[in-house]
């Protein structure tokens, strides 16, 4: 059976070496954002399907957005009723408002549940006569999307560069999970002000997503080149702007670094795929309706701790790029400071060399 599943693994990477992914058109802010709603190339007063949720809608985080399509004699119709975690139901309105409105085009603002939503919307447009659930598995759609714009609002999920979108059946606590090229948004705009409002433990959790995204990324046995660059450059961008962004939330630089993240984590995995923490993670969103990023973040060190040694260069790998192991003073200094910290306030049951001091950091700073 297992080699039956590594075949499987092996036509996958022939399709990513011989046929290739696409890539969204990468736009950054304001600029990008113009430029992206250009590109849709539509014709005055066409109407447009901007995709969010509720409270993003509530806290007029896509107003912006609105204002500039409308400054392009386009019109906007808004669909804001997309669920944390999408449904079939949620994917059907959409559809059925596109297509009361004669929409020529999708933009997406809002997480992964709102861009793979959007997706599945746009599927729904070019296959009308398909379920949702037809979607599921490989290739199922293999026609162009309507044009479309994703625009995240956090950093995690990187679903503006992806080939999937996920959708759940609440009566069945079922996630179906369709994989296209044609479900590569072709066009993704960052912009950092709109997830300054995103509260600390969210921006953690998203960016842990997409952290889980990139190491998965890196570990899976079709990872190649392209994949290894995009989850390092993922990894470093995240361990050195995550705290940044967590304490000061309107910190634009950290803000716009762990977009550019998201999106390389995004183009790193779409390749690869992912692993044991997702599938055990969309079980538990599927069953208890719990967070993406929050599922993932939870499940991280248990199944990396759980592939143990196995993955030990890996991690090897992933230290090194990000100067995990790099000190700030040198081991001799910080063996001192440890030794005149303990000593003689500390009663410790036997004293230690500055030697045995000096081995014991070495052993947790570096990574053989």
């Amino acid at each position: 059976m297992f080699f039956l599943y590594r075949l499987y693994h092996f036509i996958l990477k022939c399709i990513v070496i011989f046929i290739g992914i696409p890539n969204p058109q990468l736009h950054k802010n304001k600029n990008g954002l113009t430029n992206a709603i250009k590109a849709l190339q539509l014709t005055e007063q066409s109407y447009v399907l901007l995709i969010t949720d509720h409270t993003l809608q509530e806290l007029g985080i896509p107003t912006s957005i609105i204002s500039e399509v409308q400054h392009h004699k386009l019109n906007v119709v808004v669909f804001d009723q997309v669920l944390p975690n999408p449904t079939i139901e949620n994917v059907q309105r959409g559809f059925e408002l596109y297509k009361k409105h004669q929409c020529q085009a999708i933009i997406s603002v809002g997480g992964g549940s709102v861009i793979d939503c959007a997706k599945l919307i746009g599927a729904k447009a070019v296959r009308p006569n398909k379920a949702v659930t037809d979607f599921k598995g490989l290739f199922k759609v293999l026609k162009r999307l309507p044009p479309n714009i994703a625009i995240p609002t956090t950093s995690g999920t990187g679903s503006e560069t992806t080939v999937a979108a996920v959708v759940n059946c609440p009566n069945t606590h079922i996630k179906y999970a369709a994989t296209d090229f044609v479900l590569v948004p072709h066009h993704a705009v960052l912009l950092p002000e709109l997830t300054t409002s995103l509260p600390p433990h969210i921006t953690a959790t998203t960016a842990i997503d997409a952290l889980t995204h990139a190491i998965e990324a890196l570990l899976s046995i079709n990872c190649m080149a392209f994949s290894q660059k995009r989850a390092l450059e993922a990894c470093t961008l995240i361990f050195d702007n995550l705290p940044t962004a967590y304490s000061e939330a309107t910190h634009s630089h950290a803000r716009s670094q762990l977009l550019s993240a998201s999106f390389y984590a995004g183009q790193a995995f779409t390749r690869t795929s992912v692993g044991y923490i997702h599938a055990i993670s969309h079980q538990l969103s599927a069953n208890y309706n719990s967070p993406h990023g929050l599922a993932n973040a939870i499940l991280l060190m248990p199944v990396l701790q759980w592939y143990g040694e196995r993955i030990q260069s890996h991690m090897a790998l992933i230290a090194r790029h990000c100067q995990l192991t790099s000190l700030d003073h040198p081991i001799e200094r910080q063996a001192d400071d440890a030794l005149n910290e303990a000593h003689p306030d500390y009663p410790v049951p036997v004293f230690m060399s500055h030697y045995e001091c000096e081995n014991i950091i070495k052993s947790v700073s570096t990574v053989d």
